[in-house]
C-alpha cells in the first residue's frame, strides 16, 4: 500500500477539524472537531509506523497515549460545557465572554456605572 493514501486522508480529516474549530459556535461541535484533528494525527502515526517497519512500534504506542489523552480531554471538556450550559443556558462560544457568574458580572457593571468617575469631573 502506498503511503500517500493515508496521508491524504489524514490531511483531509485535519482540514475538516480545523474548519470545525474555526467556523462553529457550539462548544460540543468544537470538541468534536478537535477529536477529528487528533484522529488525523493518529492515522499519520500508524501509517508512518507501518511504512517504516519500526521494530518498537513507537507510532502505535504514541497513538495509544494520544487516545488516552483525548478521552480525558473529552471527559473534562464535556463536563465544563455542561456546567456552562447549566449556568448560562447556552453552549454558544461567542456569548461566553466571562467565566464568572452572569449575575455577578451584571452587578459589577452596574456598580461601576454608579460610581462617579473622578477624571470626568476634573
Amino acid at each position: 500500500m502506498h503511503l500517500v493514501y493515508p496521508v491524504v486522508l489524514a490531511a483531509l480529516l485535519f482540514s475538516v477539524g480545523v474548519y470545525g474549530v474555526l467556523a462553529r459556535r457550539n462548544a460540543i461541535l468544537v470538541l468534536m472537531s478537535v477529536e477529528l484533528m487528533l484522529n488525523a494525527v493518529n492515522l499519520n502515526l500508524v501509517a508512518f509506523d507501518a511504512w517504516l517497519r519500526d521494530s518498537l512500534h513507537a507510532g502505535q504506542a504514541l497513538t495509544l497515549f494520544i487516545i488516552t489523552v483525548a478521552a480525558a480531554e473529552i471527559g473534562l471538556g464535556l463536563a465544563i460545557v455542561l456546567l456552562v450550559f447549566r449556568n448560562r443556558g447556552t453552549a454558544d462560544i461567542d456569548r461566553l465572554t466571562a467565566l464568572g457568574d452572569p449575575n455577578e458580572d451584571a452587578a459589577e457593571a452596574a456598580a461601576e456605572a454608579a460610581v462617579p468617575n473622578d477624571r470626568a469631573a476634573a
